[in-house]
């Protein structure tokens, strides 16, 4: 049988083995993620996954380049962007990596003493050189593909925060209610006033209700980005009626000298019937 062949085979048979020795070795007091997770549901879909890469990995003692590569990505694209996979720091993904290519080594290790005298050096060298070649290149790919994954991530997370931020909701054909809730930094104002504008002209708002009842604190700046606000929705057509201020920060707003004359004002949140 030919040396290919003969690692194909030996290796083939032991892709369980390598999963089930793998997972028992795993500390789960010094990993995190996926690999501490103790639902039966994770732990049986990430052993799939692993037994999966061995079984793909093999094929790397029969085909091509090329032909290995490009049967592998589909596994590299289905774990890197595997939520739980996502959630785990970069450095256990790579131990792990690190951990698994060590298996595969000791066991050629344990092939080689098997057949000793059997096969040259050259052609053990040969292999065993493209073991840590294709793992490197395997690493290399999957930890590109999961950075690719998680930006995507972080920016639907960004955009839903976003769209959380200032929320229109519809009470009326033409009436909306806009709830502000928590600190409003110079960013997050930005954004208020994007999406503000962006959804009223989409739901062809014409009265919105701004209910500041979950704003602790309104300073000049707040302040300004809030009149901001209200002055460009009424060049779109938009009024807009401010209720829910507390106490104290009407206070702080008159220490600041902060005028909220030309707004029309209502001490709770009545929404007038259409």
């Amino acid at each position: 049988m030919e040396l290919r062949q003969a690692l194909h085979q030996f290796f083939l048979e032991k892709t369980w083995q390598l999963t089930e020795d793998w997972y028992a070795s795993l500390d789960k007091s010094t990993v995190q993620g996926v690999y501490a997770s103790t639902d039966p549901e994770v732990v049986a879909k990430l052993k799939e996954q692993n037994h999966e890469f061995h079984v793909q990995f093999c094929e790397v003692f029969l085909k091509d380049e090329d032909t290995f590569l490009h049967h592998f990505e589909k596994w590299v694209m289905n774990v890197a962007q595997d939520e739980e996979h996502l959630s785990t720091p970069n450095h256990f993904i790579l131990r792990e990596f690190f951990h698994t290519q060590e298996q595969y080594l000791d066991l050629f290790d344990s092939f080689v003493a098997a057949h000793e005298g059997k096969y040259t050096y050259e052609e053990l060298n040969f292999w065993r050189r493209a073991i840590i070649r294709t793992f490197e290149h395997v690493m290399l790919w999957f930890m590109k593909e999961n950075h690719h994954y998680s930006l995507k991530r972080l920016e639907s997370q960004q955009e839903m925060i976003k769209e959380l931020s200032s929320p229109v909701i519809m009470v009326g054909k033409n009436t909306a209610l806009l709830p502000l809730v928590g600190e409003i930094d110079s960013n997050r104002a930005k954004i208020i006033l994007e999406k503000t504008l962006e959804q009223c002209a989409e739901k062809s708002v014409l009265l919105l209700y701004i209910d500041l009842s979950g704003v602790v604190v309104i300073d000049t700046m707040v302040a300004q980005q809030i009149f901001r606000l209200i002055e460009t929705l009424r060049l779109i057509g938009v009024k807009c009626i401010l209720s829910g201020i507390r106490p104290e920060v009407a206070q702080t707003a008159i220490q600041l000298g902060i005028d909220f004359n030309d707004v029309t004002i209502h001490s709770k949140l009545e929404l007038m019937p259409e």
